[in-house]
């Protein structure tokens, strides 16, 4: 089982800061809305190997962060 407390994002704030600030990438509702999709789809290679590395459970918060990044868009 993955531990969820040593990831890097702990919270919303951490994870849309390193996004827009560090990684200069703006989080419009149509990068929000494909981001979602290939998150979403568990055939997706990048989505498979995510999933093996931090766990179903966080990638379920990371898709709930892109979709709360799209309503604040």
């Amino acid at each position: 089982m993955v531990d969820a407390t040593n990831f890097y994002f702990q919270s919303y704030e951490q994870w849309r800061h390193a996004i827009t600030v560090k990684c200069h990438i703006n989080l419009t509702p149509e990068y929000t809305r494909s981001r979602i999709a290939s998150l979403r789809d568990s055939n997706e290679r990048h989505t498979k190997e995510f999933t093996a590395k931090y766990g179903e459970a966080y990638l379920m918060q990371v898709i709930e962060w892109f979709a709360r990044a799209e309503q604040e868009s």
